[in-house]
């Protein structure tokens, strides 16, 4: 294996079933504020969610996960993370790609602004831009969401122009409105509305609210739930390829 650590909904939001919402605003607040303690206390074999990358040089095409704590793998042992599942995929397929998760969980699309040069120290074949959701959370203007994921899109094109890339639309919490809900998916839909940019859907369709497919805290995706995560993905990745 190749794997490095480096940590559906549809666009319509009113048809979103409630406990799908309140999975998504206790999932994020976990992540901005518990995921730093959780890397602290927990044992060696475990990935440190928190830890960021360094940039690794590799013969084959590049697929690079960044994002938050839904890309991290919050809690999991490395190999049970969706890019890892992923990754396994491609060699079943015995293809040229090596994967790599550049997930940080709490991470906000400013956080992620701050790192993507730093990520960006290599090449990358196919880039999935998943953040968004902890600006939601903190109530950070949506002007401003949106102006940082252009800006790491951009960044992201400057560095390597032919990396194709995907951008995972979030979901806002219903009782911000549905005037903020409309305009906060807006920023995704118009962000994957040019050819070049792959729209993803939410990640957690068929997790969110199951309990059987959640970790103890009943917020992130067990084992379990990240083979349906990683499925989700290559409904996307897997044209992209």
């Amino acid at each position: 294996m190749h794997f490095q650590y480096i940590n559906y909904a549809t666009r319509p939001i009113r048809h979103l079933l409630p406990t799908l919402m309140s999975f998504l605003v206790v999932l994020t607040f976990t992540s901005c504020q518990g995921d730093m303690a959780s890397a602290k206390q927990a044992p060696a074999s475990k990935k440190v969610s928190g830890d960021i990358p360094t940039p690794t040089k590799t013969d084959k095409k590049v697929i690079l996960f960044f994002g938050d704590s839904l890309t991290a793998g919050y809690e999991l042992d490395e190999e049970d993370a969706f890019p890892s599942l992923i990754e396994d995929k491609i060699d079943s397929l015995g293809l040229d790609y090596t994967v790599i998760n550049a997930g940080l969980s709490g991470e906000t699309t400013s956080g992620g602004l701050q790192r993507i040069d730093w990520i960006m120290k290599q090449k990358v074949d196919i880039f999935f831009l998943e953040l968004g959701a902890n600006d939601m959370l903190r109530g950070l203007p949506l002007e401003e969401t949106r102006k940082n994921l252009s800006k790491i899109i951009a960044t992201v094109q400057a560095k390597n122009p032919t990396a194709k890339i995907a951008l995972c639309e979030m979901v806002a919490l219903p009782n911000l409105g549905e005037d903020y809900g409309q305009a906060f998916a807006r920023i995704f839909q118009d962000l994957s509305a040019p050819a070049d940019i792959q729209h993803v859907p939410f990640l957690l369709d068929g997790v969110a609210g199951h309990p059987d497919l959640l970790l103890k805290d009943g917020l992130h995706p067990n084992a379990a739930g990240q083979i349906i995560v990683a499925d989700n993905i290559w409904k996307v990745l897997e044209g992209m390829l």
